[in-house]
Order: structure tokens, then sequence, then C-alpha cells
């Protein structure tokens, strides 16, 4: 075994210890109830949104943009598995969420790759259109009935256990070949270090570019469907309100980023997922409110990964 391969596994180790004993605190400190058998099926189920979700933006990271319309392609998303799941049962949750997800969040790339407009300028644009889009399928006469009506019971079990794991697992599998194991993933990864460099090595920028779209759209679609089976229904956000659906998302990416060197991205999404969920939990638990203590805990959060996993970039990090 290497050395390096020896240093991985030890801080492998290492990390699966911490978690262990962070968890055992976690239940210490809520008196034995964060590992009860009614708490933890809790925590799976909602891990596996914000986990997909990461792994679409994990994609648009790597190559140096960023999308802050995606909970409005979720919502989107959501409401046609919606309308579609009351009509066609599983067939239309599953495909009709996919497809709007890998269409809007490709539009939303042909315009960041393409055009000179800040990612986040032009993502923030984009969100507000998403949701007033929305918006209008929300108050319209003719599709009001069909995005209110909550999706039958009978076609959420995606969103429950254990089949919302068992399409974690997948979409872990699918994730880790892809972005480890082909020339797409190696090039995607070769963008995000240099463009140009990449190109004059031989890659094909556009054709790549374009493949991040797909498939950061898969997984947003992914993440749509299963909210939307766990929650039997979305809300319609305005006023920019959908971007607080990738704050958590975000921060587990942002978290996944700094423990990369030394654990897959692709392992650490999912970790970081159950890491970060474990703290609202926890807090919830304590009967710490939500929306707004816990969303400041989340903002802190967001900016100590930020910072920590920009300390050695100098200059401006887009």
């Amino acid at each position: 075994m290497s050395n390096n391969a020896k240093k991985n596994l030890i801080t492998a180790v290492i990390f699966i210890i911490c978690l262990a004993a962070a968890l055992f605190l976690f239940n210490v400190v809520s008196g034995g109830k964060f590992l009860s058998a009614e708490n933890i099926p809790v925590v799976l189920s909602h891990i596996v949104y914000p986990a997909f979700t990461a792994w679409g933006l994990s994609f648009l990271f790597a190559c140096g943009y960023t999308d802050m319309s995606v909970g409005g392609v979720v919502v989107l998303a959501a409401f046609s598995s919606n309308i579609f799941g009351n009509w066609y049962g599983y067939i239309g949750v599953i495909i009709p969420g996919i497809i709007v997800g890998i269409l809007l969040v490709f539009i939303n790339f042909n315009i960041f790759a393409y055009t000179k407009i800040p990612s986040w300028i032009a993502s923030i644009s984009l969100a507000m259109i998403y949701e007033a889009f929305g918006f209008y399928l929300k108050t319209n006469s003719v599709t009001k009935s069909l995005v209110i009506t909550p999706l039958n019971s009978d076609f959420r079990q995606l969103g429950q256990l254990p089949w919302s794991i068992i399409i974690l697992v997948a979409g872990f599998i699918f994730v880790y070949i892809i972005y480890n194991r082909t020339t797409i993933g190696l090039n995607i990864r070769a963008i995000g270090g240099d463009k140009e460099v990449s190109r004059a090595m031989g890659v094909n920028v556009n054709k790549t570019l374009l493949w991040v779209g797909i498939l950061s759209g898969l997984f947003i679609g992914v993440a749509a469907v299963i909210q939307l089976s766990y929650s039997g229904t979305l809300t319609v956000r305005t006023g920019l309100t959908s971007m607080s659906m990738i704050f958590q998302p975000l921060a587990i990416l942002l978290l996944a980023q700094i423990l990369q060197k030394r654990v897959n991205i692709t392992i650490a999404i999912p970790v970081c997922s159950l890491i970060i969920y474990s703290i609202f939990n926890l807090l919830t638990i304590l009967n710490v409110p939500s929306g707004t203590l816990q969303e400041a805990c989340l903002g802190a959060f967001l900016i100590i990964f930020a910072v920590i996993g920009q300390r050695k970039n100098k200059g401006v990090v887009k």
C-alpha cells in the first residue's frame, strides 16, 4: 500500500470515529432522543434531497460556476411531477420531474457558459423568472387546481424509507463512476482547473460543458422528485425565497470540498449531508426555533465553510 493510500485510510478511520463520537454526543445532549428508533428514520429521510442537490451543484462548482436558481428549478420540476404523477402514477412522478430538471439546468448552464454574465448574477435573474412562472401556475385558473392538489399518497413511496435510501445508494454509485471513472468526469475536473489549458490539451470544452448541464440537471430533477414524494406538495416561492432551498445543500457541498483532499467529494457529500442535517435535527429536538436561530446557524456554517475552503486562494474568488 502506498503512503498516500495509507494516509487516506487513516484519515477515513479517524473521520468515522469522530463522526460516531459526534452522533453519540448528540444523543447524550438530547437525552437519548437523537438516536431513538423514532428519530433515526427522520434523519435518514431528510439527507436524501440535499445530497442529490449537492451532487448536482458539485458538477457546476467543479467548472467554476454557481447557480442560485436551483430552488426555482426544484419547484417547477416538482410541479410537473405533481401534475403528471396524479395522472399517470409513478411514471408521471419520475419522468417529467427529471426532464424539467435537466431542461432548465441545461438552459442555465448554456447561459453561464456562452455569455460573459457572471453565473451568480445570471442565476439570480433566472431564479426570479422561475419563481414568476411558478406563481403563474399557482394562480392561473386553468393550472391552479393541478398544482395545489397534493401528490396522491399511493405514489409517494420514493420519498419514504427504504426507497429513498435505495435511491440515494444508486445515485452515489452513478455519480462516483461518472465523476471518477469516466472521461467526462476527468474533463470536468480539468476544466475546473483551467479551461484554456484543458482546451489546449485536447479537451472538448463545449461538449463537456453541455454534459455538465445535463448531469447537474439530472440530479436536481431527482432531488425534486424525492422532495415532492416526501412532502406531497411544494409551496410556490417568490421574492427570491427559492434560494433558501439550496442553502443547506450549499453548506453540505462547501464542507465536502474541505474534506475532498482526503475523502472523494462524491463520498463526502452524503456523509456531510448526514452531519449537517443531524445538527439541525438536534437543534429541533432542543427546541431551537426553525426559521430564526436555525437559519442563523446555517448562515454561520456557510461563512465558516467558505472561509476554510478558500483560505489558500488569493484575490477574488468567483
